[in-house]
Order: C-alpha cells, then structure tokens, then sequence
C-alpha cells in the first residue's frame, strides 16, 4: 500500500500541503494490519517543483513498469517548527497550495528506487479551468498502454485566488510521453458537479468512476461516494443509482459510526472483480480542521 504521512505536530488540515512524504506499507491480507516500510518519494529541496510535500499516491503496473502518479508542491520559505503556528493564512500554506502539480515517478519494482522527474506532467494552462492547480491524479491504463489521467483542477480567479473544484481529463500514447488536456472545458459542469478524488476503471461497456461528492446534491449525502460511467472515457453521466458508498462505516464489531472525513477512495480488484474500497478517514464531528486521528481505512465489499 502506498500511501501519505505527515507530522502530527502539524494540524492534519493544512499540515499536509509543507510536510507530507509519501510511503510504503505491507500486509499478508487486504485488510490488514500494515507494517511501514519505508519513505518513497521523501522532502527533496525547495528548488525541486516537488520538493517539500508528495502526497495523493496512485500507483498502478503497465508491463513490467510500476508508474507511481502523486501529486508534489513547493514553497522557499523555512520548514513550520513543533510549536510554530501553522494554518491556511500562513504564506508557507497559500504559496504550497498554488504550486500543487501533478507528477510522475517510475521504477521497475514496487521497492524501487524511484525515478522522479523535474518538471510535473500537468502544469497549468492560464486563462482555463486548471489554471490555479492540478492535483488527485486517477490514472487508467488503456489498449497500447496509453494512460487516461482524471485529475482535480482549480481555476484562478483574481481577488478569490482559486474558484471550487473541477475535474479534468488528459491522455497520453506512452506513459513516458507528453500528457495533453483532452478539452478545454472541464469533465463535469462546475455549476452542477462539485466533487473530488475520482477513481477510474475500465469495464466491458467502457469506464465506471466513483468520487467524492462535496455538497450531497448528486449522491444524496454530503462526502458521500458518486458513481458515474462512461463509453469512451471521454464523455461521463452519472449512473442511474449514484450513490457508491457512504462515510457512515458499519465495524466489525456492529457498532455504527459517521466518520468525520472519507477521502481519496479506492477499489482493489482481484480477477477483475472489486473486492475491497479503500479510503482515508478522520474521527471528528466533520471537516478537516476538527480531526484529532487520520487513518487508511480498508472496507470489504460484499459481492
């Protein structure tokens, strides 16, 4: 499992955006308990467009080649000490966030070494809806090993800094290769679609997804899952039955609870079949600012 840390020191809401490193992790069963092995792609230098944070880990095998998409950010200012106040006005923080990029590094095993690149693979484009940041990369490996990436993006707008979240769509003919903005619009009418954290598949009839939906108003419930397919993986509805899963968890145990956050979901499959989601979760009343505990959180699904 390849996942995202950073220091507890820091709050878990901005925190992430100066100090998370992302790692490697192992279990004898999907369900776990994990064991850390190891740093991954560690802070690397200021002067690297990745070189304070690596966070959102996605990585997925195309032949022999393991192809870890992350999203990476930097800033030139000094590191937020233990006792230092740290929050979303601190420069450290508004500088990290508009330099949110979406990256590549490969390897030929999953214990590495890492090849990481100096330049992410989606900059923004000025004047479009990516034009602020791009970040959550979903990759979906197609016939000839094309990549399809889905990938959240921010608009700049003067006076508000960014505008709400968007999802965008890029391919490219070899991984290695240039990723190019399949439209200039995004995936999704921002007016009607307010989600983030896409997972994309391909299937017999072409592509499903599901995503955090942000307000409730596709999926029914607010941080709640949406599903939406595709033909082509260009052109995306949402299903007929949208909603994909709820942030209220039933234990194992039976007892019953509403996670504070439920993000970045995932499905493992096995033969081809979904058989566990996947997911970062926080206690809380709801929101990232009031969480005390973030943890990965593994769902078996009943088939």
């Amino acid at each position: 499992m390849f996942a995202s840390r950073w220091p507890k020191s820091l709050p878990m809401h901005p925190g992430w955006l100066v100090k998370s490193e992302i790692v490697r992790a192992v279990s004898d069963t999907p369900e776990g308990p994990y064991t850390f092995q190891e740093v991954v792609l560690p802070a690397r230098g200021a002067q690297y467009w990745d070189g304070r944070s690596t966070h959102n880990p996605h990585i997925i095998r195309v032949d022999h080649t393991y192809l870890l998409y992350y999203m990476g950010t930097t800033h030139p200012f000094s590191d937020p000490a233990p006792e230092e106040p740290y929050g979303l006005e601190d420069p450290r923080c508004i500088v990290a966030r508009a330099n949110k990029r979406v990256g590549l590094a490969v390897s030929s095993s999953v214990f590495g070494p890492w090849e990481r690149k100096d330049v992410p693979i989606l900059p923004t484009r000025p004047g479009k809806f990516d034009s602020f940041l791009t970040s959550n990369p979903a990759p979906c490996v197609q016939d000839k090993g094309s990549i399809l990436l889905m990938y959240k993006a921010r608009r700049y707008e003067e006076g508000h800094l960014h505008g709400n979240m968007t999802i965008g769509l890029a391919c490219a003919d070899h991984y290695n290769n240039a990723y190019k903005v399949i439209a200039d619009e995004p995936v999704f009418p921002p007016d009607q679609f307010h989600i983030e954290d896409p997972f994309i598949w391909r299937t017999d009839g072409g592509y499903e997804m599901i995503a955090k939906d942000m307000e409730g108003t596709l999926c029914g419930e607010k941080h709640g899952g949406i599903r939406a397919l595709s033909e082509d993986g260009k052109t995306w509805r949402l299903a007929d039955n949208p909603k994909a899963y709820s942030r209220t968890v039933t234990w194992d145990d039976g007892t019953i609870q509403e996670m504070g956050s439920f993000e970045r979901p995932f499905l493992l499959f096995q033969d081809g079949v979904p058989t566990h989601l996947f997911a970062a979760v926080a206690d809380g009343p709801g929101g990232f600012r009031h969480a005390t505990n973030t943890w990965n959180m593994v769902i078996p699904i009943q088939v």
